[in-house]
């Protein structure tokens, strides 16, 4: 019979001996270790460079963007700023360490303001709830055939390549994206897969082989604590709120200014590979995953991208799933009136830089992280770009703002609605390797990926 917590407890000390530490051996060094990283950690709140890009971004002032975006008062929040980059600028890290707590506490307790146009908009808290707002089309697919595997190695050699592609852009705006590398048509460096955006989806898949068809959020969550070492912006709270035990759907948006930001959209079309053609159970996945980070418009961003991918196996004409996607988002949610004014966009501009402006200055409130600049951009590259791997990242390269995400994620709605790979000055330079900063899988090759998630598919059903 296993023992009572108390009993191992009393019976460790009970049979721990006194001894005399050398001055050494007294474990007090990890401190300093852990002071010099908690320092860093805080500058890079108040400001810090994107890693792939060199962006300059303030994290801590962009949470209080979104919560104002999100209907809440930060007047008092923005009231600290300048304490906070005082402390900065000094480099008093006590000081800035505490007023930092100081800040997020305001943050987190703004008052709503009733009058927001945020509120007007219903509020998407389950997937229950998203399915009765929707009518989800029905279709038939051969994932027993060599279809399907092609298509989804090609939809991983495409993210992956895309990614690399967007990483030195990210952050920044078309006008200046243009001054320093003109009309961006391939890699501006030599590239690397590193990226945040693909570990939670190998995290995803990690808990789909250990469960099945009966993954649930927690289980995704529990995959995030034991591989990924770390994360920012709202991965990064749910990370710490999955640590201290909160699990999906409070992980979420427990204390997470962040929860409508780009972190759930970003790994959407995962759950599109392992559900193709089933748009439904594509679009449960990713509510169910979107749960462990985000909330509301932020988890239908991860939604609209797996619909997208999903019904690229069954869908050739690149229009056609953009606008059978956003069908497939509840018309009474803010995030379907984002990707319905861009599509309003393509339709009524002759090209994707008037409709790109248009969006940019709809949505200029907006962090450059948010989902809705950069669902607007997906629905833009994908429509002009209109199934043309090459000019959809051209475009997606030129639109700036979270470059990364949104080529990774249309780039392989596109790769597997063409079947067929990507051309060799993006696939060469890359090879058959994928590399993170994950736990236990450090190196994988992306042939060997593809293979696998057209496995778990299968695993589903």
């Amino acid at each position: 019979m296993t023992k009572k917590a108390w009993e191992i407890e009393y019976e460790t000390m009970k049979h721990s001996m006194p001894v005399v530490l050398e001055e050494d051996e007294q474990g007090w060094s990890f401190a300093q270790q852990v002071e010099a990283l908690e320092n860093e950690y805080t500058r890079m709140k108040w400001h810090s460079a994107v890693p792939g890009s060199g962006a300059q971004e303030h994290v801590i002032i962009a949470a209080m963007q979104d919560m104002e975006n999100m209907g809440y008062d930060v007047t008092a929040a923005e009231a600290l700023i300048d304490e906070g980059m005082e402390y900065l600028e000094k480099d008093d890290m006590a000081a800035l360490a505490g007023h930092t707590a100081r800040v997020f506490h305001v943050i987190n307790n703004s008052p709503k303001i009733p009058e927001h146009p945020y509120w007007s908009y219903a509020c998407y808290e389950s997937f229950a709830q998203y399915r009765s707002a929707v009518r989800f089309p029905v279709f038939s697919y051969d994932r027993g055939g060599d279809d399907f595997e092609k298509r989804t190695y090609y939809g991983w050699q495409a993210q992956i390549c895309a990614g690399a592609i967007g990483t030195a852009m990210e952050g920044y705006l078309t006008e200046n994206i243009r001054k320093v590398f003109g009309e961006v048509n391939s890699y501006v460096r030599k590239p690397n897969t590193f990226n945040d955006d693909i570990t939670y989806e190998l995290a995803l898949l990690e808990a789909v082989e250990k469960k099945g068809a009966s993954v649930s959020s927690a289980d995704i969550a529990e995959q995030w604590v034991a591989l990924v070492p770390m994360g920012w912006s709202a991965e990064d709270v749910a990370l710490k709120n999955l640590k201290l035990g909160i699990f999906p759907p409070e992980s979420g948006y427990l204390n997470n200014p962040y929860r409508e930001w780009i972190g759930a959209q970003m790994r959407g079309v995962v759950c599109g590979m392992l559900y193709p053609g089933d748009v439904e159970n594509a679009a449960r996945l990713a509510f169910m995953d979107g749960q462990v980070s985000h909330h509301n418009n932020g988890v239908l961003g991860e939604v609209f991208n797996a619909v997208m991918a999903s019904l690229a196996y069954v869908e050739t004409d690149v229009r056609t799933i953009v606008k059978q996607a956003i069908e497939l988002i509840p018309s009474d949610s803010e995030y379907y009136s984002v990707v319905r004014f861009a599509l309003d966009q393509c339709l009524t501009c002759d090209d994707w830089e008037s409709a790109w402006k248009n969006c940019e200055s709809k949505f200029i409130r907006y962090n450059w992280i948010h989902a809705y600049p950069n669902a607007a951009a997906e629905v833009i590259a994908l429509w002009f770009g209109n199934g043309n791997f090459d000019e959809t990242m051209h475009i997606s390269a030129m639109q700036g703002y979270d470059v990364d995400c949104n080529a990774a994620q249309i780039g392989t709605v596109v790769a597997i609605a063409n079947n067929h790979a990507v051309d060799e000055k993006w696939t060469e330079p890359i090879g058959d390797v994928l590399n993170t900063y994950m736990r236990k899988c450090k190196t994988l090759s992306i042939r060997e990926l593809a293979k696998r998630t057209v496995a778990l598919s299968k695993r589903l059903y």
